[in-house]
């Protein structure tokens, strides 16, 4: 569990700095209409103050139908804070993002090898074979 929420910090600093990171629950929607073939990785992250809200929680029924549906990789991390300070505050204005949802997005498929994709990918297959389909991680201090 450990080596699996290294793992997402790494592929989320990596994903960052080469710009295929897209965060917030209706921006990582959008796309997913667009183009699911690029999304590589789904994140989806709530803490103890988000499990009540109801529109919230649809959002994230149907994000993870559509990524099982397209054999879309995903996970869960209940600590928003830790998730804000890898990824940042929003590039362009400098507020705040949505970080209920990230997706990480690999447009060629070819151009980019991610060592730590390789092992979330790994562990969200494992964490299947045992009927677990959105695994939570827990990120490393």
């Amino acid at each position: 569990m450990q080596s699996a929420g290294k793992a997402l910090q790494e592929l989320l600093a990596s994903s960052q700095r080469r710009g295929c990171l897209t965060a917030g629950v209706y921006e990582s929607a959008k796309l997913m209409n667009v183009d699911p073939d690029i999304v590589a990785f789904c994140v989806l992250a709530a803490d103890e103050d988000d499990e009540g809200d109801i529109a919230l929680q649809i959002h994230f029924t149907l994000i993870q139908a559509f990524c099982c549906e397209n054999d879309i990789d995903i996970v869960r991390v209940n600590d928003i804070p830790k998730l804000a300070a890898i990824v940042g505050a929003n590039e362009e204005s400098g507020e705040p993002r949505d970080l209920h949802c990230i997706l990480i997005t690999n447009p060629n498929e070819d151009a980019w090898k991610d060592p730590a994709l390789d092992k979330l990918s790994l562990f969200c297959e494992e964490s299947r074979n045992v009927n677990d389909w959105v695994p939570n991680i827990t990120l490393p201090e």
